[in-house]
C-alpha cells in the first residue's frame, strides 16, 4: 500500500445491454485474462436464462436483490495491539459489501463442476435472491465470525 497518496476511484461505466453498474461489475469480476467479451456473453446469457425461470420479476432487479441478499454488514480485521492480534469486528464499507457479495457469487458459481459456467451463475444468482446458497452461507460464517469476537470490538479504530 503506497504511503503517498489515496487511490483515486474510476467512475464505473455502464454496461451497454443492461445500463446497470452492477451487471458491469460482475462483468468485471468474471472476467479472466483480459477477454471481457466472453465475460459478457456468460453474463448476458445468465441473465437471460434467470428471466426465463422467473418471467414476473427482470433479471436485474433478482441479480440487485441477490447481491443485497448475500452483502455482509460487519467482516472481522486483524489488528496487532501489544504483541497480540485480534480479530476485531468492523462495520463493512457500502462499496467493499457489494464487491464481497459479487465476488462471493462469481467464486461459488464458478466452484459448480459439470454445468456451463452460464448456468451457475443463473442458479447461484437465483439461490443468493432466494436467501439460501454458498454465497449466503459464507456471508452468515463472516457474521458468525464478528459475532464470535465482539468482545474485542473496543480494539476498533
Amino acid at each position: 500500500m503506497s504511503r503517498r497518496r489515496r487511490a483515486v476511484k474510476r467512475k464505473i461505466v455502464a454496461d451497454p445491454k443492461y445500463a446497470s453498474t452492477l451487471v458491469a461489475r460482475l462483468v468485471s469480476i468474471l472476467m479472466l485474462e483480459g477477454k471481457k467479451s466472453i465475460a459478457q456473453k456468460v453474463v448476458y446469457s445468465a441473465m437471460d436464462n434467470l428471466g426465463e425461470k422467473n418471467p414476473s420479476n427482470s433479471p436485474l432487479d433478482l441479480l440487485q436483490r441477490a447481491v443485497d441478499n448475500a452483502k455482509p454488514r460487519l467482516e472481522v480485521k486483524p489488528r496487532r495491539v501489544g504483541g497480540a492480534t485480534y480479530q476485531v469486528p468492523m462495520e463493512v464499507p457500502a462499496e467493499r459489501q457489494q464487491a464481497l457479495a459479487i465476488r462471493w457469487i462469481v467464486k461459488f458459481a464458478n466452484s459448480r463442476k459439470g454445468i456451463p459456467m452460464a448456468e451457475a451463475l443463473a442458479n447461484e444468482i437465483m439461490d443468493a435472491y432466494q436467501g439460501q446458497g454458498a454465497s449466503i452461507r459464507r456471508r452468515d460464517e463472516v457474521h458468525k465470525m464478528a459475532q464470535a469476537n465482539k468482545a474485542f470490538a473496543h480494539f476498533r479504530w
